[in-house]
Protein backbone atom coordinates (compact mmCIF):
# COMPACT_ATOMS: atom_id res chain seq x y z
CA UNK A 1 0.00 0.00 0.00
CA UNK A 2 1.12 3.53 -0.71
CA UNK A 3 0.31 6.47 1.50
CA UNK A 4 -0.01 10.06 0.34
CA UNK A 5 0.80 12.95 2.63
CA UNK A 6 -2.25 15.13 3.20
CA UNK A 7 -1.39 18.78 3.80
CA UNK A 8 -4.83 20.35 3.53
CA UNK A 9 -8.54 19.75 3.13
CA UNK A 10 -11.01 20.90 0.50
CA UNK A 11 -14.57 20.62 1.77
CA UNK A 12 -17.39 20.78 -0.75
CA UNK A 13 -21.17 20.99 -0.48
CA UNK A 14 -21.01 23.40 2.48
CA UNK A 15 -23.97 25.27 1.03
CA UNK A 16 -26.08 22.24 1.96
CA UNK A 17 -24.81 21.60 5.49
CA UNK A 18 -25.83 23.08 8.81
CA UNK A 19 -23.55 26.15 8.84
CA UNK A 20 -20.54 23.99 7.89
CA UNK A 21 -20.36 22.42 11.33
CA UNK A 22 -18.43 19.46 9.94
CA UNK A 23 -15.32 21.61 9.39
CA UNK A 24 -14.11 21.57 12.99
CA UNK A 25 -14.36 17.80 13.62
CA UNK A 26 -12.73 16.97 10.26
CA UNK A 27 -9.87 19.38 10.84
CA UNK A 28 -9.38 18.10 14.39
CA UNK A 29 -9.36 14.45 13.27
CA UNK A 30 -6.95 14.90 10.35
CA UNK A 31 -4.80 17.60 11.98
CA UNK A 32 -4.42 19.54 8.73
CA UNK A 33 -5.87 22.92 7.75
CA UNK A 34 -8.99 23.46 5.68
CA UNK A 35 -7.72 25.27 2.61
CA UNK A 36 -10.78 25.59 0.37
CA UNK A 37 -14.54 25.31 0.74
CA UNK A 38 -17.14 24.69 -1.92
CA UNK A 39 -20.24 26.80 -1.48
CA UNK A 40 -22.10 25.74 -4.61
CA UNK A 41 -21.85 23.53 -7.68
CA UNK A 42 -19.80 25.74 -10.02
CA UNK A 43 -16.01 26.02 -10.13
CA UNK A 44 -16.31 29.68 -9.12
CA UNK A 45 -18.04 28.54 -5.92
CA UNK A 46 -14.74 27.07 -4.63
CA UNK A 47 -13.21 29.66 -2.29
CA UNK A 48 -10.23 29.95 0.01
CA UNK A 49 -11.31 29.06 3.54
CA UNK A 50 -11.32 32.09 5.82
CA UNK A 51 -11.74 31.11 9.49
CA UNK A 52 -12.94 34.60 10.44
CA UNK A 53 -15.70 34.54 7.83
CA UNK A 54 -16.62 31.03 8.94
CA UNK A 55 -17.05 32.11 12.57
CA UNK A 56 -19.03 35.19 11.53
CA UNK A 57 -21.37 33.01 9.43
CA UNK A 58 -22.04 30.71 12.39
CA UNK A 59 -23.34 33.61 14.46
CA UNK A 60 -25.48 35.17 11.70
Amino acid sequence: KEVAKIDGIILTKLDGTAKGGIIIPVQKELKVPVKYVGLGEKLDDLQLFDPNNFVDAIFE
